[in-house]
């Protein structure tokens, strides 16, 4: 059973940056790739970018291509997403997770999931 737990959300303004981290326990981290997805008040979670176990590959959804980057650290269990140029409607509840699967854009494809942390983008 793995847990995680995020952090680094918050206020920040447009134009701005925030770093999210998920610290992973209770599993061997790097059996797992891992996603980042977000959840808008009244749409759906939505795939933001994944990294595969060993760091090598990683896959962007469109609206995270060149403003996003995800990188984990395997030593310390740790994935992160680094955000720049930050819009307001990047604002929603950001999630890691862990998958074993290699759909890495689907939600049904992940096992794990932490519990979420807030990102408000004023503008």
């Amino acid at each position: 059973q793995v847990q995680l737990v995020e952090s680094g959300g918050g206020l920040e303004q447009a134009g701005g940056s925030l770093r999210l981290s998920c610290a992973a326990s209770g599993g061997t981290f790097s059996n797992y790739a891992m996603g980042w997805f977000r959840q808008a008040p009244g749409k759906e979670r939505e795939f933001v970018a994944a990294i595969t176990w060993d760091g090598t590959s990683t896959y962007y959804a469109d609206v995270a291509k060149v403003r996003f980057t995800i990188s984990r650290d395997n030593a310390k269990n740790t994935v992160y997403l680094q955000m720049n140029s930050l819009k307001p409607e990047d604002t929603a509840v950001y999630y890691c997770a862990a998958t074993r699967r290699y759909a890495y854009y689907y939600r049904n494809s992940y096992d794990y999931w932490g519990q979420g942390t807030q990102v408000t983008v004023s503008s």
